[in-house]
């Protein structure tokens, strides 16, 4: 009995002991089955990683191209690949609405259309010279060379009209078939185009006469043509506007483009009216470089034809044209003249007609300009734009002196009115300016047929003087508010600021030489050989 229950007792510790032994196999078996597991699953992704490179370096290159057309019947575009015209299906993954003519598409082996991309950022950079149906543009590519190009979906407007006009810069895949944005060109954007100024003729006050001349000259030709060609009568292609500096030459010129872009709209039924003003300041032009003045003169008047198609008047204003045009061999250093003036007569009166552009000079000594210029045939019209006498300058005080502005209670009251105030100003002004006594005379002039002269005040007046006198009148009324003291432009102000400004210009004046003289007194054909002023500075 008790050698049976020591067995037993034997038999249950080997029992447990084998227990033991298989927990831990098993444990063991678990933990190995866990890492064979995870190196297995290692082992597949790597498997898999290496299978997608090698799927990557063996699958055929796909083709980038520009979709020409869509095929609205049919899921198709035609695609330009390299030069040759394709019709490729486009898969169900890429939108039909990302499907537009110009953009670039990505072709897989089969050249179906897997992908649509955007527009191409690069390209060749043409110039346009026409338009053509359905959105289609002529071009001007190097050496002269015209292509035929479609407009991209950016450079078309949501009407369905092109936002390019002849004349721009475009940026262009020429081998595609495609134009795709528009760019400015600084080296000619700087010397150019300012699209319609906006000046009125009603800005322009004291000219009355010079604008009657010039509507004359510029605008009934352009509104009746069909009266010229009855009349077998060319309408001029230029005006010179020749006076003293700062008497309202460039204003006036401004004032043409804005009157001849609304006459343009008005006669094309138009609400919008277009017009171009290329100013171009005759020093700006000379440079250094041989030829390089020449070129620039033609690429403004090539872009002035450009513009100018489709009937949108275009001015081309020369300012400081004595500077550029002098009279050939009069030059002090050199004769850049020689080849300048031959290149702008070339432009005048080139095969190429100057088709609703219109050429206006403007000059403080036209006796200096070349004499081939200014004949009949090309600046047809000359026209004195001269100093204000005191009604022209009443007009111009005018423009900037109104009821509208701050104004003195006393100035008010005295006039019994605001308007009355500002005629009161104004004649205050004119009044002082317009004198001829010994305290206004600043400079007695001598010439060279040994005649003198003496010159007051009044002979400095300009538009751009009165201009800064008001504008002196408003600052020390400003001044005056900043103080403490009671505000408003009254006549103490205009006072002071007539007095300061001829004071500053007798000081500038002071400094300038005999050349500058004659520019500022504005006397054709008389030298001036001394200067004396005649008020301390």
């Amino acid at each position: 009995m008790d050698n049976s229950l020591a067995t037993t007792s034997v038999n249950d510790k080997d029992s447990a002991a084998q227990v033991e032994d298989v927990s831990a196999d098993y444990d063991t078996l678990v933990r190995n089955n866990a890492r064979l597991a995870s190196a297995l699953r290692a082992s597949r992704q790597e498997l898999a990683a290496l299978h997608d490179q090698v799927r990557q370096l063996t699958t055929a290159p796909n083709t980038f191209g520009v979709i020409a057309a869509t095929n609205k019947p049919e899921r198709t575009v035609d695609v330009i690949v390299s030069g040759r015209k394709l019709r490729c299906a486009v898969a169900d993954t890429v939108p039909r609405a990302c499907l537009y003519p110009g953009r670039e598409v990505i072709l897989n082996e089969h050249m179906c259309v897997i992908s649509s991309e955007s527009f191409d950022e690069v390209g060749d950079l043409v110039m346009v010279t026409d338009f053509l149906s359905d959105n289609r543009i002529t071009v001007r590519v190097r050496d002269e060379e015209e292509k035929v190009l479609r407009l991209a979906e950016s450079l078309i407007t949501a009407g369905g009209k092109p936002k390019v006009r002849p004349g721009d810069t475009v940026r262009a895949d020429v081998r595609g078939g495609f134009a795709y944005e528009r760019l400015q060109r600084e080296d000619t954007e700087e010397l150019m185009l300012e699209e319609i100024p906006d000046v009125d003729y009603a800005d322009v006050g004291g000219l009355s006469g010079a604008i009657s001349d010039i509507r004359e000259a510029i605008e009934v030709p352009f509104l009746y043509p069909s009266h010229y060609r009855a009349h077998q009568l060319r309408a001029p292609k230029g005006i010179l506007l020749y006076g003293p500096p700062g008497c309202g030459k460039t204003l006036i010129a401004k004032a043409v483009a804005t009157s001849l872009a609304r006459t343009a709209a008005a006669r094309s039924g138009e609400s919008e009216a277009r017009s171009y003003f290329i100013s171009v300041k005759g020093p700006e032009l000379l440079t250094k470089y041989v030829g390089e003045t020449e070129q620039q003169i033609r690429r403004i008047f090539s872009r002035a034809r450009q513009r100018a198609k489709g009937g949108m008047p275009v001015i081309v204003f020369f300012d400081e044209m004595d500077s550029l045009f002098r009279t050939r061999g009069t030059g002090r250093s050199s004769d850049v003249e020689t080849t300048i003036v031959p290149q702008l007569l070339a432009e005048l009166d080139g095969v190429e007609e100057l088709e609703n552009v219109i050429i206006i000079g403007a000059t403080n000594r036209e006796d200096m300009i070349d004499p081939a210029i200014i004949r009949p045939g090309r600046l047809d019209v000359k026209i004195k734009i001269s100093r204000p006498d005191k009604k022209a300058a009443a007009d111009i005080l005018a423009k900037y002196l109104v009821p509208e502005l701050p104004l003195a209670d006393s100035e008010i009251a005295r006039a019994g009115s605001r308007e009355g105030a500002v005629t009161s100003l104004i004649q205050t002004i004119v009044d002082s300016l317009y004198v001829r006594s010994n305290d206004s005379a600043l400079v007695e002039v001598t010439f060279d047929s040994g005649d003198t002269e003496i010159l007051y005040a009044q002979d400095f007046s300009s538009g751009a003087m009165l201009t800064n006198i008001v504008d002196r009148a408003k600052r020390l009324s400003i001044k005056d508010q900043l103080n403490g003291l009671p505000g408003g432009i009254s006549c103490e102000h205009i006072l002071q600021a007539v007095t300061a400004e001829v004071s500053e210009n007798a000081s500038l004046h002071s400094t300038g030489t005999l050349e500058n003289w004659e520019r500022i007194i504005g006397r054709r054909g008389q030298r001036i050989s001394r200067v004396h002023l005649l008020r301390n500075t």
